[in-house]
């Protein structure tokens, strides 16, 4: 695991499920929770740590199936993964947090402000379509997701994760518009850690569920803008090969697009997270 200056670690039961979770900043400072995409772990807020350790308390949770949680059989259904988020929170004691979500942390952040709003002060929400789409113009915009099908395909997307580490490492790199996002260390804390047989499976039943089970009641209108009761923003860059300005319609909400900022925000602008971070706990 890598180490980060003022960062502890810790495994919390969440109802069965043994979820590491990093830490930083004072016990009793306003709680934030920040959580990570595909195909990352908490090492992904590495750069937003510092810059906001002194005045909130961090939580950094690992997805089930990513970085050093447990990796059960099944569960990767998105609204599980909301579960898991607020299973957390009541084991941490934590009644309501501000939260940040990255990628498929920023989907899962979604659904959980969308199902217990009162536990959330308010939501930044990075590099991710909001989940209020409708089956129109927008479906021209799926061939941005073409490189999910391979990633869902049985034996296939488990074998490019165990065998080819530098195809993730690649597809980091391809997704990041700021040269030095990443270093070769960074890269390979994200892909070794998905060589691990079981953690490669999870990955494969992330994006295989959301195909054949959750994208089409998604399209269909399952989400709906009226329920969002939490204050949100959501932050992309005009960079983002699959996060398009087309995907981010049909929300009346608060969007931001970064010139020259990619899919990596966290990374790639951690000043920008910070800033909103801040600005939203004023707001």
């Amino acid at each position: 695991m890598p180490a980060l200056p003022g960062v502890t670690h810790r495994t919390v039961d969440v109802s069965g499920l043994a979820v590491h979770v990093a830490e930083a900043g004072p016990p009793d400072a306003p709680p934030l929770v920040l959580l990570h995409g595909w195909p990352q772990h908490w090492w992904s807020w590495r750069r937003v740590v510092p810059l906001l350790a002194e005045d909130f308390r961090l939580v950094l949770p690992d997805l089930r199936g990513h970085g050093w949680s447990a990796v059960p059989a099944g569960g990767y259904d998105k609204e599980q993964l909301a579960t898991d988020l607020l299973g957390l929170l009541d084991a941490l004691e934590l009644p309501r947090v501000q939260l940040v979500g990255h990628d498929w942390g920023g989907w899962t952040g979604f659904l959980a402000c969308l199902r217990a709003p009162e536990r959330f002060s308010s939501y930044l929400a990075l590099s991710i379509p909001h989940p209020f789409q409708r089956a129109d113009a927008r479906l021209l915009q799926l061939w941005r997701a073409a490189y999910q099908v391979p990633l869902a395909t049985p034996l296939l997307g488990r074998g490019l994760l165990q065998r080819v580490p530098a195809a993730v490492e690649r597809l980091i790199e391809a997704g990041s518009s700021v040269p030095g996002t990443f270093t070769p260390e960074d890269l390979r804390a994200y892909s070794l850690v998905l060589q691990e047989p079981a953690r490669a499976r999870a990955s494969t039943l992330l994006y295989r569920t959301f195909l054949l089970h959750e994208a089409a009641p998604v399209w269909a209108g399952r989400y709906r803008p009226e329920d969002l009761q939490v204050r949100t923003r959501l932050v992309a860059g005009e960079d983002d090969l699959v996060v398009t300005p087309a995907l981010l319609a049909g929300w009346d909400g608060d969007v931001t697009l970064l010139p020259g900022v990619g899919h990596f925000l966290p990374e790639e602008a951690p000043q920008v997270v910070a800033d909103a971070v801040r600005d939203l706990a004023g707001a």
